[in-house]
């Protein structure tokens, strides 16, 4: 049985363009996998919490108990539904330039030593990823289209550097992103753009679909 993680970040339960993709892409998959298994995780309903002093020092212990400690619960959770999921779908809106301030809650929870990855100090390379390769969907929406990358407003787009650099730095290497822009304009350019990418949704179900070694992790 496939498994698909499916991860909400918008601030917004409703009116949410990319809760609306990520939805759609669920529906879509599940019409073509109807065996398939959904895991929903709301990072607005149910926030992570913050790094504290607990978590540092349980994350960076230098003997790990058999027991998780209990600072590091909701992160084993969290990266328990990535290593059992063969398929990640994340929605994430640009606030401010960058990511939702749950979304980056929700990295500093996974992005684990020992755990995500592996710190040698006198390797030639010292940091290894330790999940295995999925793929992970991307969808991201912006007030303005200009923005996203090829616009004129590209350099100030901290969102899709970030997310590349973090789930790769954990091996999340296999990533497409869909983007949704003009939103704040309300006019033809946001009504096409919302139609671009409902139809690169699509596209996107299909082609993992066909590709036959996606899920092969």
């Amino acid at each position: 049985m496939k498994t698909l993680l499916l991860i909400h970040s918008s601030g917004r339960i409703t009116r949410s363009i990319t809760r609306s993709l990520s939805s759609r892409f669920a529906e879509k998959w599940l019409e073509r996998n109807p065996d398939s298994r959904v895991v929903e995780r709301d990072l607005t309903a149910d926030p992570p919490p913050f790094v504290d002093e607990s978590w540092i020092a349980a994350a960076f212990a230098e003997s790990q108990p058999r027991k998780t400690p209990e600072a590091l619960w909701v992160s084993e959770t969290l990266i328990e539904e990535i290593l059992q999921a063969d398929l990640i779908v994340l929605g994430a809106p640009m606030y401010n330039f960058g990511i939702p301030a749950q979304l980056k809650a929700y990295i500093d929870q996974i992005v684990r030593p020992g755990r995500t990855f592996a710190f040698e100090s006198g390797a030639p390379e010292p940091y290894r990823p330790l999940i295995p390769g999925r793929p992970v969907v991307v969808i991201t929406s912006a007030g303005d289209g200009d923005l996203h990358p090829g616009g004129p407003l590209a350099h100030m787009n901290h969102l899709e550097p970030h997310l590349i650099t973090a789930l790769g730095f954990n091996g999340l290497t296999d990533l497409h992103f869909i983007r949704a822009g003009y939103d704040e304009f309300q006019d033809d350019r946001a009504k096409r753009s919302l139609a671009t990418a409902e139809s690169e949704v699509d596209a996107m179900v299909e082609g993992l679909c066909q590709e036959k070694t996606v899920f092969q992790t």
